[in-house]
């Protein structure tokens, strides 16, 4: 007669019931940035939710330049300072011309500009529409990672591939929760 410990038993159980859930249920469903400045100062962070629609992303800057600022999904997640060169394009797995205003964009990882008030506070909440943190066709967490980068300039919503956002001036890894 085989005898099972409480404890094995329950690991048996939730495996068991993890093999019936879809596997969107078992994916990371939501993700955060810590943003910095190439000094490594604290200038936001960024909540991204998977939810039915597509992926939920709110940003809340803090330290930043009064005006208003661009605000991008850039494809790789790295982000070595001063200029964050290393996060790279736009994320862009459609392959699309930037700009909600252009006729043949937008990328996935093109957002609204971001409005800095006199004491260096500003948030943007969008919807990208059918993007996932993970799983799916093109997901944002890939291989490389992914990145949101605060500019220096707003975003003109048409010219290809940067938006005329001027300088990278902070950025923040995606992670996973």
């Amino acid at each position: 007669m085989f005898r099972i410990r409480a404890a094995a038993l329950k690991t048996l159980w939730a495996a068991g019931a993890a093999m019936l859930l879809p596997a969107s249920a078992l994916a990371h469903s939501h993700a955060i940035a810590d943003i910095v400045d190439g000094q490594g100062q604290t200038k936001g962070k960024a909540m991204l939710a998977q939810e039915k629609d597509g992926l939920h992303v709110v940003v809340k800057g803090v330290g930043l330049t009064p005006g208003v600022h661009a605000v991008h999904i850039h494809s790789v997640g790295t982000c070595t300072g001063p200029d964050f060169k290393s996060a790279g394009g736009h994320w862009n797995p459609a392959m699309k011309q930037h700009g909600h205003d252009n006729p043949m964009g937008a990328h996935e990882g093109d957002m609204p500009n971001m409005t800095v008030a006199a004491d260096g506070t500003g948030t943007i909440d969008t919807v990208v529409k059918g993007a996932t943190i993970m799983g799916g066709k093109e997901p944002l967490l890939d291989a490389d990672g992914a990145a949101i980068v605060i500019h220096a300039d707003p975003d003109d919503y048409r010219t290809d591939p940067t938006g005329n956002a001027g300088g990278r001036v902070a950025c923040g890894v995606v992670k996973a929760e």
